[in-house]
C-alpha cells in the first residue's frame, strides 16, 4: 500500500499467481481496507494489481486451511463490505486478467477504468463454483439479469471495452494511457468534497433498495447535513468569485489546521 496526498493506492502483489488472493491476503486486504476506510488523509482508494494482471480471483491452489470452509468465506465476505462500504471513493484500475472474486473485487469500487485489452471473466462456472464477492448483488444492479446470467452462466471472456460496452466500466482506455488516465481521475476526486462524496456515494448505493420517497427524504436529510461543513461555504464562495474551491472536509465549527 502506498500514498501520494490523499490519494492512497492498494496492489495486488502476488504476480507469480497473477495476484490471485491467498488467505494471508484476505486477512491483509481486510486491515487496509478498515485503515483507510478510517484515515481522514485519504480521499480517494485506488485497487490494482502488479505485474500486469488485476487479479486472479481466489487462491485455489494450496491445502485447505484450518479453519471451516464458511468462516474462510466469511473472512472474503468482509474484505467484500468494507471496500463496497468504503466510506470514500474507490477506483479499480484494471489490466491483464480480473476473474472470478477479482472482477468482483474491480466492481465493487465505485469505478472501474479498464485497459481495452484486459480480460475480464466470472469464471466460477468453470471450477463447479458459484458466484462469490458480491458477484450475485453487483452483476445484475450493473449489467442487467439476461447480461448478468450469460457471464455467471456461460463464464465467457470479455475485453475491457466489452466490459465497458455491458456498463461494467465507467471506462475503457489504451494499454499505454492506464496509469495517467486513472491518476487523472483519481486526483480530480480527491480534490472534491469528502464528505458530499461519501455521503453521495451513500445515497447511490442505498438508493437501488428504496422508494421514491425514501431517496428523496434521505437526499433532504443528506443535503442539510451538507450545510454543517465548511466545503458547502467554500463551493458558494468560488461560485460567487469564479475561482476554484479548496475543499477540506472540515466541520464549519471546526477551526483551520495552523501552517
Amino acid at each position: 500500500m502506498s500514498q501520494t496526498d490523499a490519494i492512497a493506492t492498494v496492489t495486488l502483489n502476488r504476480p507469480h499467481r497473477k495476484n490471485a488472493v491467498n488467505a494471508g491476503m484476505w486477512r491483509s486486504l481486510a486491515a487496509a481496507f478498515t485503515r483507510l476506510g478510517e484515515d481522514p488523509e485519504v480521499r480517494v482508494v485506488v485497487l490494482t494489481g502488479a505485474g500486469g494482471d488485476f487479479c486472479a480471483g481466489a487462491d485455489l491452489s494450496g491445502s485447505p486451511g484450518e479453519a471451516h470452509p464458511l468462516e474462510a468465506m466469511r473472512q472474503v465476505n468482509r474484505v467484500a463490505t468494507l471496500l463496497h462500504e468504503m466510506p470514500k471513493p474507490t477506483v479499480a484500475k484494471v489490466s491483464g486478467v480480473a476473474v472470478g472474486a477479482g472482477w468482483n473485487m474491480a466492481l465493487a469500487c465505485d469505478l472501474v477504468i479498464a485497459a481495452t485489452d484486459a480480460r475480464f471473466c466470472q469464471i466460477f462456472a468453470k471450477r463447479g463454483l458459484s458466484l462469490d464477492f458480491g458477484g450475485s448483488w453487483l452483476l445484475p444492479r450493473l449489467a442487467g439479469m439476461q447480461r448478468a446470467a450469460r457471464l455467471a452462466l456461460l463464464a465467457e471472456f470479455v475485453s475491457g471495452r466489452e466490459a465497458y460496452d455491458l456498463g461494467l466500466a465507467a471506462w475503457a482506455v489504451e494499454p499505454g494511457e492506464l496509469d495517467a488516465f486513472a491518476g487523472h481521475i483519481a486526483a480530480k476526486l480527491a480534490a472534491g468534497p469528502p464528505v458530499a462524496l461519501a455521503r453521495t456515494k451513500a445515497l447511490l448505493h442505498a438508493g437501488s433498495s428504496s422508494t421514491m420517497s425514501q431517496a428523496l427524504e434521505a437526499e433532504a436529510v443528506s443535503q442539510v447535513a451538507n450545510f454543517a461543513y465548511a466545503d458547502t461555504a467554500a463551493a458558494f464562495e468560488a461560485f460567487a468569485s469564479r475561482t476554484e474551491p479548496v475543499f477540506t472536509g472540515r466541520w464549519s465549527r471546526e477551526p483551520a489546521k495552523s501552517s
